[in-house]
Parts: structure tokens; C-alpha cells; sequence
């Protein structure tokens, strides 16, 4: 017997014909709070807010255009299909890796015409860069996507949820992992850690290493519970491949920076 639980409304409000959606509002919410740490720490760390500023209104929307370039390419099945669907991210459907790609290459090459150093501006943004991801996945969760495979009711309140997050994972008649809890849980601890790690002055660039590697232990094994993964292969779940891929890649980076005295400078240095 199905229960009677409505989900919540995705609309947060109207403007005219123009609907708001919660996805949005979210997402912008962590960009902001983001953005407004990151310029904190700039300033701190002798960067100009501007700086900051002006980078982040060349990467953010080139990273929100690059996830969704990058889902559309795993899902071009559906779209080819469906193509004025394209641009209606409101319902979801950006990749974190593919808003990661777009906004690093930016940063690099942003730092590279400011003659500034790449590793520091990485290392100034991550903990801004996870805590947005925290924030943002709970957009994933007013759209009921990114949840895990079938659970009971009492799974569910056993993790002693809230009422409404159990309700929000009623979906098409069965009860689901919410999975975007998890990463939002282990990205917003991932945060602390990041905080933390300032005061411990590692050397630079290590603080976004340190970021990459636990984003993406995290990454995938809750990845693994997920129903709605894009797949590599028809076993292969491509979130899982990168997150290894990334992991292997920052160890490396770490540890050949350290020998071969290019993390020399720290992260305190005012240098």
C-alpha cells in the first residue's frame, strides 16, 4: 500500500511567468557563502578581493556550463532525444567533475595572466570549493535525484532523519538511500578538515591536494549506492574511474612536488 507523502515543491517561488526553482536558489547560496569565504581568506593571504572577484565571474558560470556539458555527454542518449531540454539545468543534471574541469583550467589560466601563483589561489578556494559541493547537494535532494538503491522506512529513521528528509526520499512508491545527505555530510566535514589544515601550514598546493583526495574517497564510495550514476561502461560507473584517476593523480602530484622542491613555499608564506 502506497503512503501519502507528498514531496516538496521544487518551485520556491514566481516572478510573473518566471519560476524560481529551489535547485537554483540553492546552488546559489552555496556559490555566494563560497565566494565570501574565499575573499576572506584572499585578503588574508595578501590577494585582492577583486582578484578573487574577477575570477570567479569567468569561472563559475564557465563551471556550471562545463558540468552540464559533461552530463549531457553521458546522458546524449536521452538528450538527442530531447533536445530542448539541454538548457534546463533547474532539473537538474550537473556533473561535479565536469564544473571541476572547467573551473581549474580556468583558475590556471586566469593565474597564469595575473602572474600569480595557481597552487595559491587552489589553495585559498578549496575549502570554499567543498563547502559549496555540501550545500549544493542539497538541491539534488529537493529534486529527489542523486539518491541511492531501495531502503525501508525504518532504515531510514534508524539514522534518525528528520521527518522531512525521510519523506523527501519517498519516491514513486518506495523508500531510498539518501545518498546526497551523505556526500553532503562527509563534503561539510571535509570543510573542517580544510580549516583545520590551514593552521597546520602545509606547504602550497597541498591544501587543494588534500581537498581532491577527500572528495574523492568520499565520492566514491557513495557513488557506488547511487541509482542514477553516468556509466563509463555498462559496469563501469565513471564517477568511481575519475575519483580513482584523481586520487592516484593528487598522491603523485603531492609527493613529486615535495622531492623535487617545488612545495617549498608554505602556505602561510606571504610570498
Amino acid at each position: 500500500m502506497k503512503e501519502n507523502i507528498q514531496p516538496l515543491d521544487p518551485i520556491a517561488f514566481t516572478l510573473g511567468p518566471i519560476q524560481v526553482h529551489w535547485y537554483g536558489v540553492i546552488i546559489g547560496v552555496g556559490i555566494a557563502l563560497a565566494l565570501w569565504i574565499a575573499m576572506r581568506e584572499a585578503d588574508r593571504r595578501g590577494l585582492s578581493k577583486d582578484l578573487l572577484a574577477d575570477l570567479m565571474l569567468w569561472a563559475i558560470p564557465i563551471a556550471i556550463i562545463s558540468a552540464r556539458i559533461y552530463y549531457v555527454i553521458f546522458e546524449w542518449d536521452y538528450y538527442a532525444q530531447n533536445p530542448s531540454e539541454i538548457v534546463q539545468i533547474w532539473n537538474g543534471g550537473i556533473a561535479i567533475h565536469g564544473a571541476l574541469i572547467g573551473s581549474v583550467i580556468t583558475a590556471y589560466i586566469f593565474a597564469k595572466k595575473k602572474k600569480i601563483s595557481f597552487w595559491k589561489l587552489a589553495d585559498i578556494t578549496a575549502p570554499s570549493i567543498i563547502l559549496g559541493q555540501a550545500i549544493g547537494r542539497w538541491g539534488n535532494f529537493i529534486n529527489q535525484e542523486a539518491h541511492g538503491g531501495e531502503v525501508s522506512r525504518a532504515f531510514l529513521e534508524d539514522l534518525f532523519l528528520p521527518e522531512f528528509i525521510i519523506n523527501q526520499m519517498y519516491i514513486g512508491g518506495s523508500y531510498y538511500h539518501p545518498t546526497f545527505l551523505y556526500e553532503s555530510v562527509w563534503n561539510l566535514a571535509g570543510f573542517i578538515v580544510l580549516l583545520l589544515l590551514r593552521r597546520v601550514n602545509l606547504r602550497r598546493g597541498e591544501l587543494f591536494l588534500t581537498y581532491v583526495i577527500w572528495y574523492s574517497i568520499g565520492r566514491f564510495f557513495i557513488e557506488g549506492l547511487r541509482t542514477d550514476s553516468l556509466m563509463l561502461t555498462e559496469n563501469l560507473r565513471m564517477a568511481q574511474t575519475i575519483s580513482i584517476a584523481l586520487i592516484i593523480g593528487a598522491v603523485v602530484l603531492l609527493v613529486y612536488r615535495r622531492k623535487t622542491g617545488l612545495a617549498k613555499t608554505r602556505y602561510l608564506d606571504k610570498a
